[in-house]
C-alpha cells in the first residue's frame, strides 16, 4: 500500500469531493475511484457511503482516515526536515487569498519571494473569506489570506499588518474637499458597500453602528474593484482600506479622505492546526510577517 493511496482518500474525505481529489492529485476522477477501491479491498470494508446527495465516512473510513492523515503528517514532517538540514527551500505552495489582498497587498512580495527563492512554485486561487477558510480546513490549500481572520477550532492564525480605512468618494463630491471626515458625517449618506456576510462589511457595520450612525446601503457588491467602479461613477460613497485605492487616487478616478479617529483592516495569514509546514511555506509567512 503506497502513501499516496492515503493522501488521496484523505484528500477525498477532506474536500468532500472525488473531483476537488482528483484536481489536487494532478489525477482524474477515475483515478480516485480505483485507489478509494483498491484501499476499500486492501481492508476489506467499505470506507465511504457513496450517495449523490450525501458523502459520509463509514466507522472503517474514520479509522482510516484518522489513521492514515498520522501517516501523512509523519512523513510530511520527514520530507520537511530532511529540506531543512539540506537547507533546500522548494516545492509548491498552494495559497488562496480574498481578492483585494490578492490583488494589491501580495503581488510585491510574491514576487520578492519567488526571486530569492525560485525553485518554489506559488499556485495563488483568489475566493471569499469563507471559501477559503473552507479551503484551508479541507486542506484544498495550504495558506490563506484573509482580513479580519476569525477563530476556528481548526485554524491557526498568524496576525499581520493593519490597513488603514479611508473614505472613497467621487472627485466632485463636497467630501473631496475635505482633509478629514467625521463618522456622523455619513449619516444618511448613500454607501456602496460589501455585501453582508463578509468580514469588511460586519467590520464597517459595527464601526457605524458603535456611532450611532446609519447610511443607505445604495449597491452591496462582493469585491473591490466593483465597490470603487460604482464610487467613481458618483453612486455614492465607501469606506475601504487605502492599500486598494492608490491608483485610482493618482488617476483622480475617487478621491480618498481621512477618517477621524483610527480605523484599520487587520490582516491575517492561516493555515489548519497540526499542519506540517514544509521549509518553503515557513520562509512565506517569515516574508509575510516582516514586511506585510
Amino acid at each position: 500500500m503506497q502513501i499516496q493511496s492515503f493522501k488521496v482518500f484523505c484528500d477525498v474525505a477532506d474536500a468532500r469531493s472525488f473531483t476537488k481529489a482528483a484536481q489536487l492529485n494532478s489525477v482524474t476522477q477515475s483515478a480516485v475511484s480505483q485507489t478509494l477501491t483498491s484501499l476499500e479491498n486492501h481492508f476489506k470494508s467499505l470506507l465511504v457511503e457513496r450517495s449523490k446527495k450525501n458523502f459520509r465516512l463509514t466507522a472503517e473510513g474514520e479509522v482510516v482516515y484518522d489513521y492514515g492523515k498520522r501517516l501523512l503528517q509523519s512523513y510530511e514532517a520527514i520530507q520537511h526536515t530532511m529540506q531543512e538540514l539540506k537547507d533546500i527551500i522548494s516545492g509548491d505552495i498552494r495559497v488562496a487569498t480574498v481578492y483585494s489582498i490578492g490583488l494589491h497587498d501580495l503581488p510585491p512580495y510574491l514576487k520578492k519571494f519567488l526571486q530569492t527563492y525560485p525553485t518554489v512554485n506559488v499556485h495563488v486561487e483568489y475566493r471569499r473569506a469563507n471559501q477559503v477558510y473552507e479551503d484551508i480546513i479541507g486542506n484544498v490549500v495550504d495558506l490563506g489570506l484573509v482580513a479580519y481572520p476569525h477563530p476556528h477550532p481548526k485554524v491557526q492564525i498568524v496576525p499581520l499588518r493593519r490597513d488603514p480605512l479611508v473614505l472613497i468618494c467621487h472627485p466632485d463630491h463636497p467630501f473631496a474637499k475635505r482633509t478629514m471626515v467625521k463618522l456622523k458625517m455619513l449619516e444618511g449618506q448613500k454607501f456602496i458597500s460589501f455585501e453582508p456576510d463578509m468580514p469588511t462589511r460586519k467590520a464597517l457595520d459595527k464601526i457605524l453602528r458603535a456611532k450611532g450612525v446609519k447610511v443607505q446601503h445604495a449597491m452591496e457588491f462582493d469585491n473591490i474593484e466593483t465597490v470603487k467602479q460604482a464610487v467613481s461613477l458618483d453612486s455614492g460613497v465607501a469606506i475601504v482600506p487605502a492599500e486598494t485605492i492608490k491608483l485610482e487616487v493618482a488617476n483622480r478616478f475617487v478621491a480618498a479622505v481621512k477618517l477621524e479617529g483610527r480605523y484599520y483592516r487587520q490582516l491575517g495569514a492561516i493555515y489548519r492546526k497540526n499542519k506540517v509546514l514544509s521549509p518553503a511555506m515557513k520562509q512565506f509567512l517569515v516574508l509575510l510577517k516582516e514586511t506585510m
